[in-house]
């Protein structure tokens, strides 16, 4: 009777259903676990080579805005970045494929990896190909007007004092300062993008819908096509020295030793040139009246060897100039030009007053430039690239150029990946 009442007991017990059902099931629980955690490795596995592939094709179309050999930049990124073992290798500059395809200014990298996984392993012994690409480019984003060439680590740009800065279009640095651009006191700048390779803290004078693009790609010298000054063989005794009581004086081009104006003074389509050797400087005084189309100054020197003897130019605040850059020819679009192998640092002031025009580009491209603008001042198409900006005092320029002349804003060009 014991025997048949423990048999029947057994029988109608429901405690052991668990475990068996537990049995059952845990080689679909284990199988579950299994193929989540290969499903996560493989996950993290894409996302750290399209990390690789993404800095790869930003590094080749850096390389395109260096003008420099683009497959050995994406190798060497691909080199220092990747994360796994890559199974094959593609750079394209002009994609193949996709909206940018045949557009040389842009940078295609696929990559595939292959990448184990441990528990799929089990049951198949083919090992899982990832497969990823990226796609960066050289885009168009605006137009600036402005262009510090600093490339240290101090400001390249700044905003200073109580000025308003309208400037029609944008600013950049390739400044690689914490604060490239600097915006202080109580000035108001109107201006977009401004940019640069290093930071743009926000500033409360910037005007509302100003587009701040910290970190972006180095700007290229818009003036860099220019060629060297050279004086050989050329008569630069010559001299102007004009007064203030005498008559307005016609000056052809040519060499100068020195330009001194304190009087009114036209000046003849043409380049000028003025040798610094001696000391000699374009100097306009308190009373200067300078007028002149199609004009360019070459601020050099006979000796440019010695940096320092590199020509410099002196405008007062009162000096009225009404002076605009011829539309063609070598130095098409260009108002001023110091020769680039004047001293580093070399300190310029360009003042303008209420009855100033100015119509073209001022190039210094390793000068310290201070812009001091007053309200009427007439700079429609002006534009200004040295080594460091400084904006003072209450400036307006809109950038709406003639047509048919050759100066303008730069178009200015960031790298993105867009695909």
């Amino acid at each position: 009777m014991r025997a048949y009442s423990w048999l029947k007991d057994l029988i109608s017990s429901e405690r052991g259903n668990v475990l068996v059902v537990g049995a059952a099931t845990l080689p679909l629980l284990l199988g579950a676990v299994a193929l989540s955690v290969d499903s996560v490795n493989l996950t993290l596995a894409r996302r750290q080579l399209q990390r690789t592939a993404d800095s790869g094709a930003l590094a080749g179309a850096y390389a395109i805005v260096q003008t420099q050999p683009v497959a050995p930049a994406v190798n060497t990124d691909l080199a220092l970045n990747k994360d796994h073992t890559l199974k094959t290798t593609t750079i394209q500059n002009a994609p193949t494929a996709g909206t940018h395809s045949g557009d040389t200014s842009a940078v295609r990298v696929i990559l595939t990896a292959n990448r184990a996984t441990p528990f799929m392993a089990i049951f198949n012994d083919r090992t899982p190909t990832i497969r990823v690409e990226a796609t960066a480019a050289v885009i168009f984003n605006g137009n600036f007007g402005w262009v510090s060439l600093e490339d240290g680590n101090s400001p390249g740009v700044t905003f200073t004092g109580s000025s308003v800065v309208d400037l029609g279009c944008g600013v950049a640095t390739n400044s690689r300062a914490t604060a490239a651009i600097s915006c202080g006191g109580s000035t108001t700048v109107i201006a977009s993008p401004i940019a640069a390779v290093g930071g743009v803290p926000a500033c409360s004078g910037y005007s509302g819908g100003t587009r701040l693009l910290p970190f972006s790609a180095k700007q290229t010298d818009p003036f860099a096509h220019l060629p060297v000054p050279n004086l050989s063989g050329m008569d630069c005794t010559r001299q102007i020295r004009v007064q203030p009581n005498d008559s307005l004086t016609t000056v052809q081009p040519g060499c100068y030793k020195d330009i001194d104006v304190k009087g009114r003074v036209n000046l003849a389509p043409g380049t000028y040139y003025i040798d610094g050797s001696a000391g000699g400087m374009l100097n306009a005084g308190s009373q200067a009246v300078i007028s002149g189309t199609g004009v360019t100054i070459v601020l050099t020197s006979k000796t440019p060897a010695i940096s320092s003897t590199i020509a410099k130019v002196s405008i007062n605040g009162g000096a009225q100039l009404n002076l605009s850059a011829p539309k063609t020819g070598t130095f098409g679009g260009v108002l001023m030009y110091q020769d680039p192998r004047a001293t580093v640092g070399n300190t310029i002031q360009i003042n303008g007053n209420s009855l100033t025009s100015y119509e073209g580009g001022f190039y210094f491209p390793k000068a310290y430039m201070t812009f001091n603008g007053n309200t009427g001042m007439n700079t429609e198409c002006l534009q200004l690239v040295a080594r460091r900006l400084t904006f003072s005092g209450n400036s307006s320029v809109s950038n709406t150029c003639p047509t048919d002349t050759k100066s303008g804003a730069f178009d200015a060009t960031f790298v993105r990946l867009v695909a």
